[in-house]
């Protein structure tokens, strides 16, 4: 069905938010980053792992903040938490001050997530375009995407140019302070102040979002569902950055570009590959559909790229150990994909497992879950990584997975 939407200029400051937002230069050099500073693999699982803890803490406060103060000041709020971090990692050089900028990162992180996609399905519900949110979303993200894939070549000429890492989180800073005042731009029917700042209404809304996170955890059903979905994005979550080493030390295990610096022969081929890593996961989140139409149901899609993803971190663990980098490179590579894979057919299932009624908190605390399982993986990831190496720290970790899985496969519905 052709669109019905028009593409006017609050079209355009949509797609350029979500284009800023993911000019994140410093994501494809964030454990380089905090190597060279002299910061361990453990040390660094547990950044990760407090990012994570404080996104779930603020999750509830950062929605009642939405709800009190305007969607528009929560965005505000978010990217200024966000350029502060940036700050506090451009001038730190030691393990307490970082754990001060992530702590800024994650509370950004939660004063923006989830916010700004309903401000557009709100748009659409006010033009009268709401039966068009699919393909308007998809056009609005498609911009997000790209923005993605732009910022690893960005990324990559500035540590060629300037040899340092941290200056990347100084440029990072720019595009959100554009973002700061686009987000200041949005009409004001766009903020939906939900509730006055009295106690008696905040109280009930923390008591109903705690409700129904209860239920979904205690509902055997929702849990197991949760647990396939949580399991894999939470792996991915965990193990994600940690490309960066291997194709680091891919790069210097190559004879070419010799008249550069080990630096810049790094940052060269981590941005193209990432580069391309964005526009292979694009491509693959929109054949999700295809994928679960040709086999033969959702539940076996979804355990199957439950299976899948693992192997390869398994297989690419193994490989990096044994110093085949390039291949090792690509079999990490294609755990990216399975990722962006198994996202949209989660979300299917779940949708068709459930009734309306229990499906926004299903979804709420799959997110949750997501982070809790990151939470839990990153500091032993890093663990491992610094007792036997990132190869067998990926691999062991991976096979524990596969090992576990039977318990949480998805079961057909009777």
């Amino acid at each position: 069905m052709k669109p019905t939407f028009k593409k006017d200029i609050q079209y355009y400051k949509f797609c350029l938010y979500g284009f800023l937002k993911n000019l994140r230069f410093f994501e494809p050099f964030l454990i380089l980053f905090f190597l060279e500073k002299g910061i361990s693999f453990l040390q660094i699982g547990t950044l990760y792992a407090i990012r994570e803890i404080f996104i779930n803490i603020l999750e509830i406060p950062s929605g009642i903040a939405a709800d009190v103060f305007g969607r528009k000041r929560s965005l505000i709020f978010s990217f200024l938490f966000y350029i502060i971090s940036f700050v506090i990692f451009f001038l730190s050089n030691n393990y307490s001050l970082f754990f001060v900028a992530i702590i800024f990162y994650a509370t950004g992180d939660a004063f923006r997530t989830g916010t700004h996609k309903a401000m557009i399905f709100d748009y659409l519900k006010i033009k009268g375009w709401g039966d068009q949110r699919t393909q308007y979303y998809g056009n609005t993200r498609s911009w997000s995407q790209m923005g993605s894939a732009i910022s690893s070549l960005i990324a990559a000429s500035i540590v060629f140019y300037s040899g340092s890492y941290k200056s990347i989180f100084i440029y990072s800073s720019i595009p959100y302070v554009l973002d700061l005042f686009l987000i200041s731009s949005y009409p004001k029917i766009l903020d939906r102040k939900n509730i006055q700042f009295e106690w008696d209404e905040i109280n009930k809304k923390i008591k109903t979002v705690i409700k129904d996170f209860v239920f979904s955890f205690k509902n055997i059903h929702i849990l197991k569902a949760i647990a396939n979905l949580s399991s894999h994005s939470g792996f991915h979550r965990t193990i994600k950055d940690y490309l960066q080493p291997v194709i680091h030390t891919f790069a210097l295990s190559v004879p070419i570009m010799l008249a550069f610096t080990d630096k810049q022969k790094s940052a060269i081929l981590i941005g193209l590959l990432y580069f391309i890593i964005y526009l292979l996961t694009s491509y693959a989140s929109r054949k999700a559909g295809k994928l679960k139409n040709k086999l033969k149901s959702i539940e076996f899609a979804l355990n199957t790229t439950l299976y899948i993803g693992f192997v390869l971190a398994f297989i690419s663990g193994v490989l990096f150990h044994y110093g085949f980098y390039f291949l090792s490179v690509l079999f990490f590579i294609g755990i990216y994909l399975i990722e962006n894979l198994r996202n949209p057919i989660g979300v299917a299932y779940v949708s068709e497992l459930y009734n309306d009624e229990v499906l926004a908190t299903a979804l709420s605390a799959n997110s949750q879950a997501k982070s809790l399982v990151a939470a839990i993986f990153a500091p032993i990831l890093g663990l491992l990584a610094d007792k036997f190496g990132v190869g067998i720290g990926l691999s062991v970790l991976a096979l524990l997975l596969i090992l576990s899985t039977p318990l949480y496969i998805a079961k057909m519905k009777k």
